[in-house]
């Protein structure tokens, strides 16, 4: 019956049909245009946020997955100041600026990474103890043992400004101090830029270790290995001093600290490769206390307060801080600071950190 159907009739009744799809049509073509703005901005917003990491690279949905998991600064380097009395070659955090917080200000920071789940806090510079001869340091370091009760708080320092009453009035509060070592040889170390008139650092260095033991805290040495020190045998010099950890760190170039144009250091002549780096380490590798860390684990794996407490990215090869915690908080300037907390995982960087948990002879 329906091939009686005349055709008029036919076509007729595709076109009713058709009349609702064709507006249909047109409204998402009005409507396409608005979704593709749309997502153009997300994008975009996207990519001002990832600022400063390396080139792309394919992400898995577990890579997706842990970017939207919260950072938990559970340890803070905080580089208060970079002034130096030293002239390192190779430092990755020059003088700059001269700018160091109101007292005030660096202990509300403070509070608010302890609120956000910081456990321990490490301070650096530049050189810790040459603002206000080492009492804005020691006020610190008192206040977040005694106040906020971090389970660790450390210092980094070349040593050179340290004296005994020092570690009389604060030594109580701290837990580990870490003295830069880079070389057991004096002439190396002039070269390098640790030489200071007629002090001997390596001198300097024992009467610290003497002190940390006196005055039961914990003592580490770091090294940067470069260009100078690279042949050195430093074996018996380490496990004389017995520090509880030593860290030997890759030279490291880092954009418009070392290297560049706005540089106050040239690093270049400083630099080695992976492989002379492995070679030192194959050395070194009987020291039990030996922590190594190529540029590969160091770049992303801390988490980096400047001296205005902005969270600083390491990713593409230099420094680009986030907004300060003190007027975004923590959670927000964290999202910026580029940081591996895997990495931070995998190169050791969760360790027995409490003097009181470390169990030592003193």
């Amino acid at each position: 019956m329906w091939m009686l159907v005349p055709v008029s009739f036919t076509l007729k009744l595709l076109s009713a049909f058709l009349q609702p799809l064709g507006s249909l049509w047109s409204s998402l073509g009005a409507l396409f245009p608005r979704l593709r703005a749309a997502f153009w901005l997300a994008g975009g917003k996207k990519s001002q946020q990832q600022r400063g990491r390396r080139k792309p690279r394919e992400t898995s949905r577990e890579d997706e997955e842990d970017h939207d998991l919260p950072i938990t600064p559970t340890s803070v380097n905080y580089h208060f100041t970079r002034q130096c009395n030293y002239k390192c070659g190779f430092c990755f955090h020059t003088a700059k600026t001269s700018f160091v917080l109101p007292l005030a200000e660096a202990k509300r920071g403070l509070l608010l990474l302890k609120e956000a789940g910081m456990e321990k806090i490490n301070f650096s510079g530049g050189e810790p103890f040459i603002h206000d001869r080492g009492e804005y340091l020691g006020q610190l370091v008192k206040f977040c043992k005694q106040e906020l009760q971090l389970p660790s708080v450390s210092v980094v320092s070349n040593g050179s400004l340290i004296r005994e009453r020092w570690f009389q009035n604060y030594g109580e509060y701290l837990d580990i101090l870490a003295i830069s070592c880079d070389s057991f040889d004096d002439q190396v170390n002039v070269l390098i830029g640790r030489g200071q008139g007629n002090k001997n650092h390596v001198e300097n260095l024992q009467k610290l270790r003497t002190w940390c033991k006196n005055y039961r805290v914990a003592f580490k040495i770091n090294s940067v290995i470069n260009r100078f020190n690279v042949d050195e045998d430093m074996k018996e010099q380490i496990k004389a001093l017995n520090p509880i950890r030593w860290k030997v760190f890759q030279c490291l170039i880092i954009e418009g600290e070392n290297s560049g144009e706005d540089a106050l250091r040239e690093a270049a002549p400083f630099v080695i490769s992976g492989e002379e780096f492995e070679a030192f380490l194959d050395r070194h590798k009987d020291v039990p206390c030996l922590v190594p860390e190529s540029n590969q684990k160091m770049r992303d794996s801390y988490l980096i307060l400047d001296e205005y407490m902005r969270f600083v990215n390491c990713r593409n090869g230099r420094k680009d801080p986030s907004t300060s915690i003190l007027d975004v908080g923590v959670e927000e300037a964290i999202k910026f600071s580029g940081f591996d907390e895997k990495m931070f995982l995998k190169r050791g960087g969760k360790y027995v950190w409490s003097k009181a948990d470390l169990k030592l002879d003193w």
